[in-house]
């Protein structure tokens, strides 16, 4: 195989909102208390819902920018490469990248859609979520059949309804939910309890996967507030390992063993250690804990069968994919994140596999076919293959501008709490509750 003959499906990417978003998709009595786009005096483009004011934060939208504008301020839309909010614009990008598929997380309503589910108003609530989610389906993923993935959001402060959203939205071709990490963080029962269960049996019934993304529970890990950005960084993953955990020692795969959870951008370099850390803990412990998997089964075994993962660059975590299980590794872009290798997408992916000495048939499952399992995505039934791969893509995006340019209007001062070593793990971790 060659660079160019492989065929790219990113299982996290991020859509920020176009402002038309919600238009002509609430019911009349909440057309007025809808989120909408506002400019702000100081130049920012910021949405407001619900009394709440939710800027769109710089470094959720660098694509195409040189790493020295990188930064959490506010931003506009004029500041950002079009191709963070723009569809049409989205998929060229994609197209000059070699990604044949995506699926987009959302960026203002957070990962989990938390903002929409702390509204007084639960009515109001609900319809804001379903307007997203039909804008998700309808338009985002619909216009252009066979690239995108949908995915949609959950309804948090009810597991009947959210149950009911999945059934509704996979009515309409939607078998992928996000939800977050860690519900208690956000003050709802945990995964330990009964108050979910609707919600499995619902997911269990349609098939559908429940994504979990590093911090959609508010929450990163870190050390102490005065600590560098730089810490959180570095601790980013262990939130995966976090979920991975609570989840794996759960009720939940024993009583809804048809329940699939994505980890989404947690990379995957740390999972052989922890496959050899469960199952030594259960041998050693389970007498007293009264731990039980299952007779004959191993948490291992329980981890590869419920888990999916994606990695951006882990060349470790590939050296190692027989020990974490080839069918349980995807990859994923992060695009328009700081951490995507755009556009030179396809470069970084191979270049790890080529070091990583993977076989064709490895290559093929872990940049797509792993993710048309999962997700029952089958872009061949409406894109020729020989139209998906890398080169035909590509050679479809010639003349498409994919320079590293200045997007900085000179507007933004150095953001609060920062130092001369960057932002504040404090700063961070603020811009990440809100």
């Amino acid at each position: 195989m060659k660079l160019e003959d492989m065929i790219l499906v990113s299982v996290d990417d991020h859509v920020v909102e176009p402002p038309h978003l919600f238009d002509g998709r609430m019911p009349a009595k909440y057309a007025d208390a809808a989120p909408l786009v506002v400019r702000t005096p100081e130049g920012d483009d910021v949405w407001t819902f619900n009394g709440e004011v939710i800027p769109n934060i710089g470094l959720n939208a660098v694509a195409g920018r040189p790493a020295e504008e990188y930064g959490i301020e506010p931003t506009s839309f004029e500041e950002m490469r079009p191709g963070c909010f723009d569809l049409a614009e989205r998929i060229k990008d994609m197209d000059a990248a070699g990604v044949l598929g995506s699926i987009c997380f959302p960026s203002f309503p957070g990962f989990a859609g938390r903002l929409f589910a702390k509204a007084d108003d639960k009515d109001l609530a609900l319809a804001v979520t379903r307007a997203y989610n039909d804008w998700v389906i309808d338009e985002w993923c619909a216009t252009f059949p066979g690239r995108m993935i949908p995915m949609a959001l959950p309804v948090l402060w009810d597991p009947d309804l959210c149950a009911d959203e999945v059934h509704r939205v996979a009515a309409k071709g939607c078998r992928s939910m996000t939800f977050t990490e860690n519900p208690h963080a956000l003050g709802y029962p945990s995964f330990h309890q009964d108050h979910w269960d609707p919600l499995w049996r619902a997911l269990s019934d349609e098939g559908t996967v429940l994504n979990v993304h590093l911090g959609s529970s508010g929450q990163l890990p870190g050390t102490v507030p005065d600590a560098p950005v730089d810490v959180m960084i570095t601790l980013q993953p262990m939130n995966m390992c976090l979920a991975a955990t609570d989840l794996l020692w759960s009720r939940v795969f024993k009583e809804f063993p048809d329940v699939r959870v994505a980890l989404s951008e947690g990379g995957i370099g740390w999972i052989p250690y922890f496959l050899d850390r469960i199952d030594r803990g259960y041998d050693t412990h389970r007498a007293w804990t009264h731990q039980d998997v299952g007779e004959g089964v191993r948490p291992s075994e329980l981890f590869r069968k419920h888990f999916l993962t994606c990695f951006v660059t882990d060349p470790v975590g590939l050296a190692m994919r027989d020990r974490i299980g080839v069918e349980n590794i995807c990859w994923e872009l992060d695009y328009p994140h700081s951490e995507a290798p755009w556009p030179h997408s396809a470069e970084s992916v191979w270049e790890q596999m080529v070091e990583a000495g993977c076989s064709d048939t490895d290559i093929d499952a872990i940049t797509h076919g792993n993710a048309m399992r999962w997700y029952g995505y089958d872009p061949f039934s409406v894109i020729p293959r020989e139209q998906c791969t890398v080169g035909a893509l590509r050679e479809r995006a010639v003349g498409h501008d994919v320079s590293i340019r200045s997007y900085d209007q000179g507007r933004h001062a150095a953001p609060t709490g920062a130092t001369s070593n960057g932002p504040s793990l404090a700063t961070i971790q603020a811009e990440i509750r809100q």
